[in-house]
């Protein structure tokens, strides 16, 4: 269950969005604010995981607010105004919910938001000891991927992309490279950047300093490059 709050200026947004937390059971609502400025004092006092909150509203707006939030706070942003959504997801917002809302959408937003949290305690892989796959969340579905399938894997932030051996386009799941690294095997794969994770078994060209995988190259940086070296020297003929 997720703590939560709501700010909106708008008395009968407000009176909704409780009454769809009040019959979601994977919500718990911790505070309703009238305003940002009230917000602020609450939020102080009982921080919550998730946070609905208006964007739209005199003296202090949604997205200056969002900016004052704790960090571990997700925020999902309610407005009747669509111009707002690129303004929404460059503060980094979880969702974007467009008045009038319907609770479907309510609903998608909170499964969301659980999904994120779920991933952020460490439960986003799940690693299947002797039979050689993890499981990882991706798209709300749970998909095995076959570890010895996997050539190599890119960090963009939150999530990371799998690149898998005969797939045409690569797994996109939101999970920490560093939640990754920790449960993948170390003795098959290797991290040769900040951003990629490979698979030692699938380098088969080295070029200028990257690792080549059709027409895709993998860099690897100066901190990692030792590293790479002693595992081809330990190889060459």
């Amino acid at each position: 269950m997720l703590t939560c709050a709501i700010v909106d200026d708008e008395p009968l947004a407000l009176d909704l969005l409780e009454a769809y937390v009040e019959k979601t059971p994977q919500l718990e609502l911790r505070g309703k604010y009238a305003s940002a400025v009230e917000a602020m004092e609450g939020l102080r006092k009982e921080p919550v995981e998730l946070l609905f909150l208006d964007i739209q509203m005199p003296d202090l707006n949604g997205l200056e607010f969002s900016r004052m939030v704790d960090a571990s706070t997700r925020i999902v942003f309610t407005t009747a105004f669509s111009q707002y959504a690129l303004d929404g997801y460059r503060v980094n917002a979880l969702d974007y919910l467009l008045k009038p809302i319907s609770y479907k959408d309510f609903l998608e937003a909170v499964e969301k938001a659980v999904e994120w949290f779920e991933m952020k305690s460490g439960k986003e892989v799940a690693t299947a000891s002797g039979n050689g796959c993890i499981y990882v969340k991706s798209d709300y579905k749970l998909v095995q991927i076959q570890l010895s399938r996997i050539l190599y894997i890119e960090g963009l932030k939150d999530y990371v992309k799998f690149y898998i051996e005969g797939e045409p386009r690569p797994l996109l799941s939101q999970i920490s490279m560093k939640s990754l690294e920790e449960k993948l095997p170390s003795g098959d794969f290797m991290r040769v950047h900040r951003s990629f994770i490979v698979q030692k078994s699938k380098i088969t060209v080295v070029e200028r300093g990257r690792i080549v995988f059709g027409r895709e190259y993998v860099p690897v940086s100066d901190s990692y490059k030792a590293e790479l070296q002693a595992y081809l020297n330990s190889r060459m003929l």
